[in-house]
């Protein structure tokens, strides 16, 4: 059968081989990425639609299907499930490559290390190298073109319903949200195709080459999500006011007349309650100005390139030494 015309992603005419038996043989997972990279696109487009067929009983600008202007705001289901869905986005992205990661340790690497099947294609003028190369550009070349699909997506979706005021959710700080919403989405997923791949060739055993794979990637995660507001310096404001505009709050307290700050968290002991005057607790202490340290919204792309830079960084690193594993043992 002829190939004229077709073209790979960038790879190397001595990988085009191994790429090919590797689309070979898990066409089956392929076709099943695919079904739900579909799957995701109908979801968030479906959902908008579903809002905006349920615009025609909303009877104010701001969704509200009650009187406009009273005290009471209660939007329509459709908006209000919308807003359920898409405030976990950052989570499924972060799911997502947690099984790119598995399925790379596992099926796609470990099980032939495991089987020994490896020695097939080694024995066909196809280095150690070669091999593991193979398994590395496929699938970076496909997550990255599918999650920056997914992430477009997703973006559309979230500020079409963000831009409602009484969006509740869906804060572009959310740690359910942020991964979802530029090029960090697109470096967990390179990060967990080199992890999984690392973990393969030093693991050597698929069961547990995925599950130390879940684990490393499981823990970067969580890292990132309990510091992510680390990864560029705060703003701080002044006052009892505090910053206006869709802010995301790190640390707020009260500042003494020496500039010492004091934070709301210390009133807060074990076995106490919050006191009638919560600002009394910092008065006592010598608190005189409030302040609030925060990211304002134009935080939001650095956050996401310091981020996005440290992944990359070390998926580059999981790469480097899973070549240097394959080549100690196997040359």
């Amino acid at each position: 059968m002829s190939v004229i015309g077709l073209r790979a992603p960038v790879v190397p005419a001595r990988l085009r081989g191994p790429v090919r038996v590797l689309l070979r043989q898990h066409r089956r997972s392929l076709w099943a990425a695919g079904a739900l990279l579909a799957l995701g696109i109908a979801l968030v487009v479906g959902l908008r639609i579903w809002v905006a067929v349920a615009s025609s009983d909303e009877l104010c600008a701001d969704g509200d299907t009650t009187r406009c202007g009273d005290d009471t705001y209660l939007s329509t289901h459709a908006r209000s499930a919308t807003e359920i869905y898409l405030s976990d986005g950052g989570t499924v992205a972060l799911l997502l490559a947690g099984l790119i990661g598995v399925f790379v340790a596992g099926p796609l690497i470990a099980r032939e290390l495991e089987s020994g099947t490896f020695r097939l294609a080694w024995a066909q003028s196809v280095s150690p190298a070669q091999w593991l190369a193979a398994r590395l550009a496929l699938p970076a070349a496909l997550v990255t073109a599918g999650v920056t699909i997914l992430v477009l997506v997703y973006r559309w979706g979230w500020s079409g319903i963000r831009s409602n005021p009484n969006a509740s959710g869906l804060g572009w700080y959310e740690s359910g949200v942020q991964p979802a919403l530029g090029p960090t989405a697109v470096a967990y997923a390179l990060l967990a195709v080199a992890v999984g791949a690392l973990c393969a060739v030093v693991v050597r055993r698929t069961v547990l080459s995925m599950g130390l794979t879940a684990l490393v990637l499981g823990t970067v995660m969580l890292g990132f999500g309990k510091r992510r507001y680390e990864l560029w310096p705060t703003d701080r404001s002044l006052g009892p006011d505090g910053p206006s505009g869709d802010a995301w709050y790190v640390h707020t307290g009260m500042l003494t007349a020496s500039g010492k700050e004091l934070y709301w968290a210390d009133c807060f002991k074990a076995g106490t309650t919050l006191p009638e005057d919560p600002a009394s607790c910092l008065r006592d202490q010598g608190g005189v100005t409030y302040f609030a340290d925060y990211h304002p919204v134009s935080h939001f792309w650095p956050l996401q390139l310091v981020e996005t830079g440290i992944l990359l960084a070390l998926a580059a690193l999981a790469v480097a030494l899973a070549f240097r594993v394959l080549g100690r043992r196997h040359g």
